[in-house]
């Protein structure tokens, strides 16, 4: 299993729990491309998330430099060939991240995904386009939360990448 999260509550977190010998974390998330990206806390010091877009729950004040890498530079320093099931909730980032990672070239027969289109004053049109290219790339949903929030889909032919 692997994880990768910049946020610095998730990284004083995981690096204090004695995890399986099969689990790798890394310090940084994913983007559009490898950089140092500004990334703004959340207003609520007990809160956990937090984004490089500006939004209701995060402060534009508090804000700290986080190291992103594309999907092809996480892939090509894990060794992925295959991805059984691939979760995201990325805060934001996953409408500009997922058309990259479905270009990359590697079969993922799950992709399980938080959406925040309540972040954006486009979020529905976000919305529509990210659901059109995960159709496009032959994916279906499987599960959606109550919230519509939280979304499964499922590779519907594997072996089409």
């Amino acid at each position: 299993m692997f994880a990768f999260d910049p946020t610095p509550k998730s990284i004083d977190w995981v690096t204090g729990q004695h995890t399986p010998d099969l689990f790798r974390f890394y310090p940084f998330g994913i983007g559009k491309q490898t950089e140092t990206v500004k990334f703004n806390l959340p207003k609520n010091e007990k809160h956990v998330s937090g984004s490089i877009f500006n939004h209701d729950l995060v402060s534009s004040k508090k804000k700290i430099d986080v190291p992103l890498k594309s999907f092809e530079d996480i892939l090509k320093e894990t060794g992925h060939r295959k991805i059984d099931l691939l979760k995201m909730d990325i805060e934001g980032t996953e409408y500009i991240v997922m058309e990259g990672i479905l270009n990359a070239g590697i079969e993922i027969t799950q992709i399980l995904m938080e959406t925040h289109e309540r972040f954006f004053r486009d979020g529905t049109t976000k919305g529509k386009q990210l659901f059109n290219l995960m159709k496009r790339y032959g994916y279906k949903v499987f599960a959606i939360s109550d919230t519509y929030q939280e979304i499964s889909f499922l590779k519907t032919n594997p072996t089409d990448v």
